[in-house]
């Protein structure tokens, strides 16, 4: 397996006549020790069919086709797409057949979209974009068991973060819904093309074996929905907060106490399993 490194990744961009771009939240790695030290972290192996999202010029979709039975890499950039597939012959001809590209939006992407039923997530996101393809995708497919992302270390930090941490908040929460959280590891600038001013982190995300509470559409997003709520207004009460959602602050109070939550608290001291017991009382 021939990984990309900093002249091959110039020389893809230079035929491509690609430039990284803010819009779309492109940094591509160009070291090879980095990705296969992602796919070490991730865990995968033979059984696994992997879903990258932004693969890029194919650093790590190449790391991933060496040790998956398959990826499905999802690329919204047309240029990307088209030549990922080409990539992987070169560099890959033995594994190449067990690559499918389909060139969507990660934030629109349905099951439907996909073929068959990815097992991992495995992606350096687009970091404008990190948090709400790590829940979509994770809302929309089922069969996703584990992720492991690179982003911003700013992001992996909230994402990873524990109720009444700083940096606890919305990410927290509805990572926490779908399953546990933690940070896997840091990733310096310099495996970045181009450099990106900010470091970047690893979060592994892992869905609860046996679901502790229903994973179907609707309740999903009558959790989020109060999750939303408790966020807008930080600092405040869950009772005063909440008052919108609920119609008033005394009906906001009682599905509080209902839910077994102080009415004085703060969103920020909440788990996700607070959160669904609060969606679950009586309007």
């Amino acid at each position: 397996m021939a990984l990309l490194g900093p002249a091959e990744v110039r020389s893809l961009a230079a035929e491509l006549d690609v430039r990284p771009t803010k819009q779309l939240g492109q940094n591509f790695v160009h070291d090879a020790n980095t990705v296969r030290r992602i796919v070490a972290s991730a865990g995968v192996g033979g059984a696994d069919t992997v879903l990258e999202v932004g693969p890029g010029l194919g650093s790590l979709t190449l790391a991933l086709l060496d040790v998956a039975d398959a990826v499905i890499a999802v690329e919204i950039d047309p240029k990307l797409a088209g030549r990922l597939p080409q990539t992987a012959a070169e560099r890959a001809p033995s594994r190449a057949g067990q690559l499918t590209v389909v060139e969507f939006d990660a934030l629109r992407v349905k099951a439907s979209d996909i073929p068959g039923a990815p097992s991992a997530l495995v992606a350096n996101l687009p970091y404008n974009v990190a948090v709400p393809v790590l829940i979509h995708l994770f809302s929309e497919l089922p069969s996703l068991r584990t992720a492991l992302v690179m982003v911003q270390a700013e992001v992996a930090d909230r994402l990873a973060a524990d109720p009444g941490s700083k940096v606890y908040g919305i990410p927290s929460v509805k990572a926490g819904f779908f399953g546990t959280v933690k940070r896997a590891g840091s990733v310096g600038r310099s495996v970045f093309w181009p450099v990106p001013k900010v470091e970047s982190g690893l979060v592994r995300l892992d869905r609860y074996p046996e679901p502790p509470w229903s994973m179907d559409d609707k309740h999903r997003r009558a959790v989020f929905a109060v999750v939303d709520a408790a966020f807008a207004q930080r600092r405040k009460t869950l009772r005063a907060a909440l008052s919108g959602w609920a119609g008033s602050p005394v009906i906001a109070e009682r599905r509080l106490r209902e839910a077994g939550i102080d009415p004085s608290a703060r969103g920020e001291t909440l788990d996700a399993a607070a959160f669904v017991r609060l969606a679950g009382t009586q309007a």
